[in-house]
């Protein structure tokens, strides 16, 4: 993991780069404002998208470089927004990853010029970290109606004027919910649905929590649980009633977006608190997957009572696994087939009805077809095809 980790940092140029020349030059770009795209659903709906890359691989436009974090970026009139972190002097992370202590140091957002990679502002804080795993801020900052709302590893959550980075409002989520960090950070992407920015905080009551989106006051608290998990906040329709899905590592639950108020829950205890990959779903069935547990196929009630149980994985395990055990990469459903990234980089096609594996490939992730943990690539659909970008560095 911490190879893999480490390389991650180096996504956000690199991501960067293809967002701007994937495109044919006599297209204009749509915008990137969020976690998974201008729908949150990982799918690119721009046309015009090359068929083949040249020979020499995509020319690159410029090239800024940036310090450590995990933060993807987002992009929206012609500015790219994301975030990172800045040791003070003389301060090194841990060797070992997972050791948590106290970690001084700043966390950055940063406002690029689209064109030329140019810092048009920054906003940075002071922000000692105590996560594991500290290299930076885990999320994508999202981009609406003139703001930027990013989301900090030690939950530090800002609304910020997308124009010059002036601060509008922000939140403390330690002092205002009275939390501890989760052990590898707030993660979580917030969703913002009408005028409310919905974020997973933690703790009792306030688990999940909706803020106004132009004055950060509180609109509604939601559910109880011991650690609040990674898994962003993700909104689906069933039988035209929208629910809002929030899963942490105790139960996967159905809520209602305006109130908070809680429709269903359904109990499943995630190992470590991994609940991390972004439900999935197709019609009234809900999908989740993760490294240890392994995958679950919900069927949800359109009266919102609680969901039954179509078919899960039989075993907690990450070496012996027969569906999808997904780490941190975002699965599809297309055509009734789930396409995923499996616990040691096996890319696998399952059937949607059943769950059974149809195919596999590690040719995708690792760099000698040989399984490797935490091994993982990241899908983006564009009409009948996908593109991949893996922790290697290579786009498929």
């Amino acid at each position: 993991m911490s190879g893999s980790r480490r390389r991650s940092i180096r996504w956000i140029t690199l991501i960067t780069l293809i967002t701007l020349w994937i495109v044919s030059p006599i297209a204009r770009a749509e915008d990137w404002p969020q976690w998974l795209g201008p729908q949150r659903d990982g799918a690119w709906r721009e046309t015009r998208i090359v068929e083949k890359f040249p020979a020499n691989g995509l020319p690159a436009r410029w090239r800024k470089p940036l310090l450590g974090g995990y933060s993807g970026p987002a992009v929206a009139k012609d500015r790219v927004y994301v975030m990172d972190r800045q040791l003070t002097p003389d301060t090194r992370n841990p060797k070992n990853p997972f050791d948590r202590g106290v970690i001084p140091g700043r966390e950055r957002v940063l406002c690029l010029d689209e064109r030329n990679g140019e810092i048009v502002w920054q906003h940075d804080y002071d922000c000692p970290y105590t996560v594991s795993y500290a290299s930076g801020p885990r999320t994508t900052p999202l981009v609406a109606d003139g703001r930027v709302y990013t989301l900090g590893a030690e939950g530090n959550l800002f609304c910020l004027e997308a124009n010059n980075g002036k601060v509008v409002w922000s939140k403390d989520f330690k002092k205002e919910f009275n939390l501890k960090t989760p052990m590898w950070g707030f993660s979580a992407h917030p969703l913002l649905d009408g005028d409310k920015l919905i974020c997973l905080a933690g703790g009792n009551g306030s688990t999940a929590v909706a803020f106004n989106k132009t004055s950060g006051k509180e609109i509604w608290r939601a559910l109880s649980a011991k650690e609040p998990g990674y898994c962003p906040p993700t909104m689906i329709t069933v039988d035209g009633k929208r629910q809002l899905i929030v899963w942490h590592p105790e139960a996967v639950n159905g809520l209602d977006p305006e109130n908070g108020k809680v429709h269903w829950s359904y109990p499943a205890e995630i190992r470590s608190g991994m609940s991390i990959s972004t439900p999935r779903s197709l019609g009234d069935r809900l999908f989740l997957t993760s490294f240890y547990n392994g995958s679950i196929m919900l069927r949800l009630d359109p009266s919102l009572a609680g969901p039954t149980v179509l078919w899960k994985s039989s075993k907690a395990s990450e070496t012996d696994t027969t569906e999808l055990h997904s780490v941190m990469s975002t699965p599809f459903i297309d055509n009734d087939h789930i396409y995923g990234v499996c616990s040691y980089g096996q890319l696998r096609c399952l059937t949607a009805k059943t769950g059974e594996r149809v195919w596999e490939t590690l040719s995708v992730t690792t760099k000698d077809n040989k399984p490797a943990r935490w091994a993982t690539a990241f899908l983006i659909k564009h009409e009948k095809r996908y593109f991949l970008f893996n922790e290697l560095g290579d786009l498929i």
